[in-house]
């Protein structure tokens, strides 16, 4: 397989050691690569994966991690994004895969990135809504974190890295915060318990929770192209995110009911479309955990916010080449149809991010890697065979998100069946 690497004195594929890049400024992109997947996600994934149970969400969330990691390493692994130093995902995938891959990577990256701002926007939204009592609309918390936000955003890649570290840190901490607060209200659970019909229908949105590719171009920028520097920040920071998106998930449907009488469960969060915190909130009734839940919400979103802003920045820029100029046009180009789609449906958290996974993340970060392995690979070699497997799990993923649009497939938590494994 080819590799991302920075050629230099001492062979093809070794960094000049002027070059390398330090340990410190791998772990601050390392942290990156966690703020971009820490968002939305790990907010989203207890509600729509909980109704699946314990040990299908798990494994489930376990197995797409690794899938997700190779597919990002497959990505920085090309020598492309190396001698192409202002290239994105579109010339990168043209080069490639030809003009069929270009476009349909712009178009599954306009659903991601798009899709994503507006999720988080949303996400916010909700969650101080449903926790200040102040009788501010959503759609006025979504304007306010609008504009905080879109500020850090707006001063690119530099600024994410400097800043990232103190988010990160301040996010460990409300996280930490949050988990000592619910380790009271854990109870009993069936383990064993499970419906893996709704698991299927979970799959886009668990694709979402361990996405993190659109910074792997800054990242191989950031890093000067050392192919051993990449590959241990994308698994540090894939696998801090993986490991705190995970202990979240198991906090939460052990403290959480299934399903309960007065809707203070995963099942209603779930057909409500909001965080897991709003329904926690609802349950734990303490003003310190409602402080640290909408802190915890508002920084784990602000940092992915950030990465995701800066990198539809930079995806528009190498889409529109000279054609737009005007840095002011790129910002409006990138800032305001998130915030006017927000503004008009603020309920839309859950279901952008499922679009998000079944249609963006699913075809850019799966099966175009998986082609372009195919595509690499000799006949019968084991990564032509890892190609073919990528693009069999992400095709599933794209139908049953196809599906689930269009009313084919219709998956709904069984209510009933939960009744009868309730906590105890």
């Amino acid at each position: 397989m080819t590799q991302c690497s920075r050629g230099g004195r001492g062979g093809p594929g070794e960094p000049e050691d002027g070059n390398a890049p330090s340990t410190g400024r791998m772990v601050t992109t390392a942290l990156i690569v966690t703020g971009n997947m820490v968002g939305a996600g790990i907010l989203a994934l207890p509600v729509n994966l909980g109704p699946s149970g314990f040990l299908p969400a798990v494994m489930g969330a376990l197995a797409m991690w690794a899938i997700m990691t190779t597919t990002g390493l497959i990505i920085a692994r090309q020598p492309f994004l190396e001698e192409n130093e202002n290239a994105d995902l579109p010339t990168f995938f043209q080069a490639v895969l030809g003009p069929c891959g270009k476009w349909l990577s712009v178009a599954a990256n306009l659903v991601i990135l798009y899709g994503l701002l507006t999720a988080y926007l949303a996400g916010v939204a909700s969650v101080a809504a449903g926790s200040f009592g102040l009788g501010i609309p959503e759609w006025g918390w979504l304007l306010l974190y609008f504009c905080a936000a879109t500020l850090l955003a707006s001063f690119g890649s530099g600024v994410l890295r400097r800043s990232n570290a103190l988010l990160m840190t301040v996010m460990w901490l409300l996280f930490g915060a949050l988990l000592v607060l619910v380790v009271p209200h854990f109870r009993r659970a069936d383990l064993a318990a499970g419906d893996l019909t709704f698991f299927v229908s979970g799959l886009p949105i668990l694709v979402t929770a361990f996405n993190f590719h659109n910074v792997v171009p800054t990242m191989c920028r950031t890093l000067n192209h050392d192919r051993k520097a990449v590959a241990r920040a994308i698994w540090l920071g894939s696998g801090i995110g993986a490991f705190m998106t995970l202990l979240w998930t198991v906090a939460v449907m052990v403290t959480l009911p299934m399903e309960s009488a007065d809707g203070v469960s995963i099942i209603h969060a779930f057909q409500a479309g909001v965080p897991a915190t709003v329904p926690l909130n609802q349950l734990i009734r303490s003003p310190l955990f409602v402080d640290a839940s909408i802190g915890f919400a508002v920084v784990a979103m602000t940092t992915s916010y950030m990465a995701t802003g800066v990198a539809l920045t930079a995806f528009l820029k190498d889409v529109t080449g000279e054609r737009v100029r005007s840095r002011t046009a790129i910002w409006l180009l990138t800032f305001l149809p998130p915030v006017g789609i927000g503004a008009l449906y603020p309920d839309i958290f859950l279901k952008a991010l499922n679009v998000v996974g079944g249609f963006g993340v699913g075809t850019l970060f799966g099966i175009l890697p998986g082609v372009l392995l195919v595509r690499q690979g000799a006949p019968g070699s084991r990564t032509r065979r890892l190609g073919w497997l990528l693009v069999g799990v992400f095709a599933c993923v794209l139908l049953v998100e196809l599906a689930q649009e269009t009313g084919m497939l219709q998956i709904s938590p069984d209510v009933e069946y939960w009744s009868a494994h309730r906590f105890h």
